[in-house]
C-alpha cells in the first residue's frame, strides 16, 4: 500500500505540469477573481442561525432513521420521537420569541418613526407647518 502511494505521488510529481503564470497562486472561485480580504467579521446572529441549522439537521437525521426503523421500535418509538419533536418545537419557539431569527432593522419601529415624522401640526390657516429641527432627525434612531 505504501509503495503504491509513493509511486502515484512520484509519477504525479514527474509528469505533472510546472508553470509559474501570474494567476497560478491567486485565489479563484466560481470564475470570479477575489477582491479584498477574506477576513470578514460576521455578526453573532450568523453563528446562532448556523447552530440552529445543525441542530435541526441532526433532528432530521434522527427522525428519518426512526421512520426507517418504525417496524422494530413500534409505538414506544413513536412516543419517544413525538416527545423529541415537541422538545425541539419548544426550543424553536423559544429562540423565535427571543429574536434569534430576526434579521435587519425592525420594520414596525421604522414605520412608527416615519408616521411620527409625517404628522405635522396644522397652522391657524389649516396648512401643515414643519416642526423645527425635524430636517436633522434620524428616522432609524
Amino acid at each position: 500500500m505504501l509503495i503504491l502511494v509513493s509511486v502515484i505521488l512520484g509519477l504525479s510529481y514527474v509528469l505533472g505540469q510546472r508553470h509559474k503564470d501570474r494567476a497560478t497562486g491567486e485565489a479563484y472561485e466560481s470564475g470570479i477573481v477575489s477582491t479584498g480580504s477574506a477576513r470578514l467579521r460576521f455578526p453573532s446572529q450568523f453563528y446562532l442561525v448556523a447552530m440552529l441549522f445543525v441542530i435541526f439537521d441532526i433532528e432530521t437525521v434522527l427522525i428519518i432513521s426512526w421512520a426507517i426503523a418504525f417496524q422494530e421500535v413500534g409505538w414506544v418509538g413513536f412516543l419517544g420521537v413525538s416527545v423529541f419533536i415537541l422538545i425541539l418545537l419548544a426550543v424553536l419557539i423559544y429562540e423565535w420569541r427571543n429574536g434569534a431569527l430576526d434579521f435587519g432593522p425592525d420594520g414596525k419601529k421604522i414605520l412608527r418613526a416615519y408616521q411620527k415624522l409625517r404628522k405635522k401640526p396644522l397652522s391657524d390657516n389649516g396648512e401643515q407647518t414643519p416642526r423645527p429641527g425635524l430636517e436633522d432627525s434620524n428616522v432609524y434612531g
